[in-house]
């Protein structure tokens, strides 16, 4: 059977496309999708999802994320640049943005290898179930 040129050019545009599916879903232990994670030229980007509300202020972002992992990394990095192991530009470093206290975005660049890829991917997750949890809890 032959496909139709116009079936053939849809096929190619939707895989060249840029697509949600490259996205890498943070799930909850219910199946319940949270966040997205975009891997892209040495950048990660966690995204949640838009009907998910998360505190930005929360203590597993702040205290966990961003002060046992991000910045014990960025710390790493920058002893690993004055020792001349690394150039100080390849310095990991983070943005996380908020608006009126609910979390946007955290950008995370020079991430490094992909063993340290996977450490953050798997820091986000933990991270980002607690933060699901604590505002999905129903009171006792």
């Amino acid at each position: 059977m032959e496909i139709p040129i116009t079936q053939v050019d849809r096929i190619r545009k939707a895989a060249s496309a840029p697509s949600d599916s490259s996205a890498i879903p943070v799930m909850t232990n219910d199946g319940v999708r949270i966040a997205s994670m975009l891997v892209e030229h040495g950048k990660l980007c966690i995204t949640p999802e838009p009907d998910v509300r998360l505190d930005a202020n929360s203590p597993p972002l702040r205290s966990f994320l961003v002060g046992k992992v991000l910045d014990s990394m960025q710390a790493k990095d920058k002893e690993a640049a004055v020792s001349g192991a690394i150039q100080p530009e390849a310095i990991l470093s983070y943005s996380v943005e908020q608006d009126g206290g609910v979390l946007k975005t955290i950008t995370i660049e020079n991430y490094g290898d992909e063993r340290r890829l996977l450490e953050l991917k798997n820091a986000i997750r933990w991270t980002f179930r607690r933060m699901y949890e604590k505002i999905t809890a129903k009171p006792v």
